[in-house]
């Protein structure tokens, strides 16, 4: 059964990857927020199209911690699951991606009109100077930013490598920092076809102040709280 659940997702899914990258380049001519609004209702309808075919469903925990200006996200990293939903779950967010996403038939194409912060990974040091410039330029627009400070994916139970340049860009421009914890990827997991029932959960900490702490610190603080967050979250195929 979630082999053909999946199957009929990923046609609908295609289906609706082409139909939004013309809504995309109709959009060019708006302002940057009336795109985001426009582009991001392929999110709406596929994490929609998620919750009747296959079956996956999602709560989220500790709204009430989103502060009431820009800030950086900084949430683990399990599935393609997040890099949909986060889109509208939060206040107008710009992404960091590895450049090369935009270079993806029709999904890069109509990714290109929300502006993402699109680094060369392998550029080390020069990478987090693009953050920094693009991030504090995207703050400065009204945007929130949102880093997965593991750099790439990461199955449920493990744990990457929690680079600084989330931290970097709040150090450097004062914005606080939100911690997110969820566990999409045991439904959704990482390179593979077939998904599976369940509910995720997303869970929001509170605040991490900027103010006067290093990018080092920081990283430390989040990674210590989505790590422990990690292992109280509910088993997301428990929760039908």
């Amino acid at each position: 059964m979630n082999l053909i659940r999946s199957l009929v997702f990923a046609f609908l899914q295609t289906l609706l990857t082409v139909l939004f990258t013309v809504v995309a380049l109709f959009s060019f001519p708006f302002s940057a927020h009336v795109r985001y609004r426009l582009i991001t209702g392929y999110n709406h309808l596929v994490i929609w199209l998620a919750r009747w075919v296959l079956g996956i469903r999602y709560v989220v925990e500790g709204r009430e911690n989103l502060p009431s200006r820009p800030a950086i996200i900084l949430a683990k990293h399990q599935s393609a699951w997040e890099t949909v939903a986060f889109l509208f779950l939060f206040p107008p967010v710009s992404p960091v991606i590895k450049q090369e996403l935009l270079n993806v038939p029709f999904f890069g194409w109509a990714f290109r009109l929300l502006s993402p912060i699109a680094i060369d990974r392998s550029s080390g040091r020069e990478a987090l100077k693009q953050i920094v410039a693009k991030g504090g330029a995207k703050l400065a627009q009204g945007f929130w930013v949102l880093v997965f400070p593991e750099g790439t994916r990461v199955a449920p139970g493990e744990k990457g490598k929690y680079g600084i340049g989330g931290s970097w860009l709040a150090a450097e421009t004062g914005a606080p920092i939100v911690p997110v914890a969820h566990n999409a990827g045991e439904v959704w997991p990482k390179n593979a076809f077939i998904k599976r029932p369940g509910t995720v959960t997303v869970r929001i900490g509170p605040v991490i102040d900027s103010a006067g702490k290093s990018a080092a610190e920081l990283t430390r603080a989040v990674e210590a709280w989505i790590e422990t967050e990690m292992t109280r979250l509910p088993p997301a195929a428990a929760r039908q």
